[in-house]
């Protein structure tokens, strides 16, 4: 049984392999299958604990959905998983798996400009809005160790296409083990009644506004920190449940503006009566340590802090 402590370190990409062997002891109908990075995704944790469960489907991602549909079609329920750029390769079937309602799990790992060293071509980018865009798809994005295992279990349960996007790094266990998650919900993380400004974010850019909210606390400004863990389907009356009281609003994402958080929060907010300024990845990423990455792309922790102030 997995026992994540508040305050850990686990990469959530570490998680879901972890998350994939616990579910496997009460779901025979569980199968992974990983694109050829499995000590990467974590997914050869699944491998060593269950190896007649496990498809190897190397550097071939299409063919990996593709066999996954089938086994979907057999009753199985699959989970593949690749690094997140890479998923791009598949949009085809991964559209048309949408359009016969294949039960598929999807992980994509390495997402964004957080994986560092290993340069744009590895960064997952675009992911977001492209699962977004599939008939039907479930788009779910875990924080932290714990967030990653219940929704893994949470992808188990829902019918259909369901993407799960992971980080490299390791983060900070912020929820502890009764959390629940629902789809189409949000987390509030942190909150005052003198909050003005309210910062939704996800993933490592939700660790990077706690560190913001810190500081700020230290200069008596109040922020409220919303975790946006199911990007789709996202419930207005969910998120405005969230925000009461608050009409200024900071998204921060590791995503490519087009398709991401911030338009997905102004495409739910749509002719309310809400401010919102939006952080993402602006410009063509270059190879180097995440945390210089994320200020030159001015998704970190100071650049947080200076939006909110301009907000203010």
């Amino acid at each position: 049984m997995l026992n994540y402590q508040l305050k850990d370190k686990v990469a959530t990409r570490q998680a879901y392999g972890q998350a994939l062997v616990e579910m496997g002891k009460k779901h025979n109908q569980l199968v992974v299958l990983d694109a050829g990075v499995s000590n990467s995704t974590y997914t050869q944790l699944f491998r060593q604990k269950y190896p007649e469960r496990y498809l190897p489907m190397f550097i071939a991602e299409q063919n990996m959905v593709g066999v996954a549909v089938g086994l979907a079609k057999r009753g199985l329920i699959p989970f593949l998983s690749t690094f997140a750029a890479f998923l791009t390769r598949a949009h085809d079937q991964l559209r048309m798996a949408s359009y016969s309602n294949a039960n598929l799990k999807i992980c994509g790992s390495h997402c964004g400009v957080s994986i560092g060293q290993d340069g744009v071509s590895q960064m997952g980018l675009e992911d977001l809005a492209m699962f977004r865009s599939l008939y039907g798809a479930t788009v779910l994005y875990p924080s932290d160790a714990v967030s990653t295992v219940k929704l893994v279990e949470l992808a188990y349960s829902i019918p259909g296409l369901v993407y799960l996007r992971t980080t490299r790094q390791p983060l900070t266990v912020i929820y502890d083990l009764q959390t629940e998650f629902a789809v189409g919900n949000v987390k509030i993380v942190k909150k005052s009644e003198s909050d003005k400004i309210a910062v939704l974010a996800a993933g490592i850019t939700l660790h990077e506004t706690l560190a913001a909210y810190e500081k700020l606390q230290t200069q008596g400004i109040k922020i409220r920190v919303i975790d946006v863990y199911c990007l789709e389907p996202l419930n207005v009356k969910n998120l405005m449940q969230a925000l009461k009281g608050i009409n200024k609003i900071l998204t921060v994402e590791d995503h490519y503006r087009e398709g991401g958080l911030g338009e997905t929060v102004a495409s739910v907010l749509k002719s309310k009566n809400y401010l919102i300024k939006s952080l993402s990845v602006n410009k063509l990423p270059q190879s180097g340590l995440p945390a210089a990455l994320l200020a030159d792309e001015e998704i970190d922790r100071e650049a947080i802090i200076k939006a909110v102030k301009a907000l203010i």
